[in-house]
């Protein structure tokens, strides 16, 4: 595939690593931390890989498909587990994970 076939799915990543570093710091300033441990984890999984898939796509490896598809599932594991807490960030953040997912799986089919 060129990079021209990856370039929504690089944005996609791009943004929801974005997304996912914001909401990760967000969870740290929350009063219950300790409430948020498995947000903030799944914040951290999620932007980094996405960052490595965007990098893998921009690169045209070999890999790429496989990546996305795990970048997929734990872009759907966070926005899962984001959509549990109430706060503003939480809420755009599983929109952008799931809204990823989607996008990272299309890419592969």
């Amino acid at each position: 595939m060129s990079h021209e076939q990856f370039k929504e799915c690089i944005e996609e990543c791009l943004s929801c690593m974005q997304v996912c570093n914001h909401c990760f710091n967000a969870c740290l300033q929350e009063e219950d931390v300790k409430m948020m441990a498995d947000c903030i984890r799944l914040d951290r999984e999620c932007a980094n890989i996405c960052a490595y898939a965007a990098d893998a796509m921009s690169r045209n490896s070999p890999f790429a498909s496989q990546i996305c598809q795990l970048c997929a599932e734990i872009c759907e594991a966070c926005g899962n587990e984001c959509k549990k807490h109430d706060h503003d960030h939480c809420q755009q953040c599983a929109e952008a994970c799931l809204r990823c997912a989607e996008v990272c799986r299309k890419m592969v089919s």
